[in-house]
């Protein structure tokens, strides 16, 4: 199998017409015929079947598509690899950090990053906890810290911190105006992340244990912590965490509403792909997460978490 007609393969398959992938990939339409066939040949099969104008792939073409991304991230990971053993740590680093946990972490441990290896290029990503996952599972990302990943063969994690998430308002909120329960929460909207991000399903699980309707989100972001003068200034309300609220820069304005069905207790950790290939810049990164993780936060978050 010619690795060249295998690319070929995966630009028809993804575009599904032979002329757009003829264009895309500077090739003639003949070229690209007698590519496919090649691969039908040593195959002994069809890779592909006619739907009007258009193609579309049989389920072993299906199956050759998927094997083929597999095929070619592997190939890409061994050059890295290679790169990386002859270089040692001068290389790149692909990081995931929760927005949660940028503003206390990273700068700290940036910092020692480049001390020990002054050419280490960093690549980072800061978003929601469900978008690093996805990101760190398709080889996007070599290293995310994010809250725990429970029950996934797929990564490996370790704990760094003991963290808790609460539901914030703004200072004079009408909430805070008597006695507060669950159900009083009910009454407001609030600004929340996507439905698959971790806080948001639990936060929803809360309610619904309680036959309550879940939060009514008026506005759904990928990063809650840019938004605490907005916050401050309505009637909603949000989920974040603790430190960011008691902490973080410009969160003047705030004030947690005190309930103890809503204080998520949650353990943040440094997570990779277990059976992906780590480079050695990204391994060294995780072990230092590991052994000094706390002593990247501030002092603050070091006092309240009992360190």
């Amino acid at each position: 199998m010619d690795l060249r007609d295998l690319t070929y393969f995966e630009t028809i398959a993804e575009l599904g017409h032979l002329g757009r992938a003829a264009e895309q990939l500077n090739r003639s339409q003949p070229a690209l015929s007698k590519s496919i066939q090649r691969l039908e040949e040593s195959l002994g099969t069809r890779l592909f079947q006619r739907d009007g104008r258009r193609i579309k792939l049989t389920e072993v073409g299906k199956l050759l598509l998927a094997r083929g991304k597999q095929l070619q991230m592997n190939i890409a990971q061994t050059e890295r690899e290679v790169r990386d053993f002859a270089s040692g740590l001068v290389g790149s680093i692909r990081l995931g950090c929760a927005a949660s946990m940028a503003d206390h972490l990273l700068p700290n441990l940036t910092a020692v990053l480049l001390e020990r290896a002054p050419e280490l290029t960093l690549k980072l990503s800061i978003a929601q906890d469900d978008v690093l996952k996805e990101s760190l599972r398709s080889g996007q990302l070599d290293v995310i810290i994010s809250p725990q990943i429970a029950d996934d063969p797929q990564f490996t994690t370790y704990p760094i911190v003991e963290d808790e998430a609460v539901v914030v308002a703004s200072e004079d909120h009408p909430v805070f105006a008597g006695p507060i329960t669950l159900k009083d929460l009910c009454r407001y909207r609030w600004v929340l992340g996507g439905p698959t991000v971790t806080a948001r399903r639990w936060i929803d699980n809360v309610f619904m244990a309680q036959q309550l309707p879940s939060p009514q989100v008026q506005i759904e972001t990928n990063s809650i912590s840019l938004l605490p003068r907005l916050i401050a200034r309505t009637r909603l309300l949000s989920f974040v965490a603790r430190e960011t609220l008691e902490h973080g820069l410009g969160r003047s304005g705030l004030r947690e509403v005190p309930l103890e069905e809503t204080t998520m207790r949650r353990t943040v950790a440094v997570s990779v792909r277990a059976q992906g290939y780590l480079p050695p810049a990204a391994s060294s990164m995780v072990e230092l997460l590991r052994e000094k993780g706390v002593s990247f936060l501030g002092s603050e978050w070091r006092r309240s978490d009992g360190a």
